[in-house]
């Protein structure tokens, strides 16, 4: 895999369970795996908080940009069930630790 210029983090408390959560995560992920730049996503839980999360890896500031004004960008909410609008954080890659 190439190394991510990006990396994205997105959080938020779904009212949903964790089931009703990974069968959206399983129904929804071929529109994720078709997004061009994005190396890789990985779907996280909070065992302590409950809450859930996308780690996402881009390729570049573009593909991330593209990805941020997209109808599956502004979905996220609505089909989780969130309880608010998630948390967004991005932080660029400035060292890779292995190849």
């Amino acid at each position: 895999m190439a190394h991510p210029a990006l990396v994205m983090r997105v959080r938020f408390r779904s009212n949903l369970s964790f089931g009703e959560v990974a069968a959206i995560v399983e129904e929804r992920a071929p529109e994720f795996e078709a997004l061009p730049g994005l190396l890789q996503k990985y779907y996280l839980e909070d065992t302590v908080s409950g809450d859930v999360a996308g780690l996402y890896l881009w390729d570049s500031p573009e593909a991330l940009a593209e990805y941020r004004d997209s109808d599956l960008k502004v979905s996220i909410a609505r089909a989780y069930q969130a309880e608010a609008e998630p948390d967004i954080e991005i932080f660029k890659v400035f060292k890779v630790l292995r190849d």
